[in-house]
């Protein structure tokens, strides 16, 4: 059975999970009454906004070569 791997798909999946993150570590630091862990959520999400731009043209300029965005095909890329 084929397996189609969305980029987009996958994106999201890490988005989900830095957000799932960034949650338990701000729900920690509120119940330890310490803002050390809310500072370090800040930077997470500067970083994760920064791979969303960068993701994103990744996506574009593939779609622009094998109009398609589906993973398996940048495996054919390589030779």
């Amino acid at each position: 059975m084929l397996m189609r791997r969305n980029a987009i798909i996958i994106l999201m999946c890490i988005e989900l999970m830095l957000n799932a993150v960034n949650l338990l570590m701000v729900t920690f630091s509120k119940m330890h009454n310490n803002a050390d862990a809310q500072i370090f959520v800040f930077f997470i999400m500067v970083v994760a906004a920064a791979e969303v731009s960068i993701g994103l043209s990744i996506i574009v300029l593939m779609y622009r070569k094998v109009h398609s965005i589906d993973v398996n095909i940048l495996n054919r890329l390589k030779n």
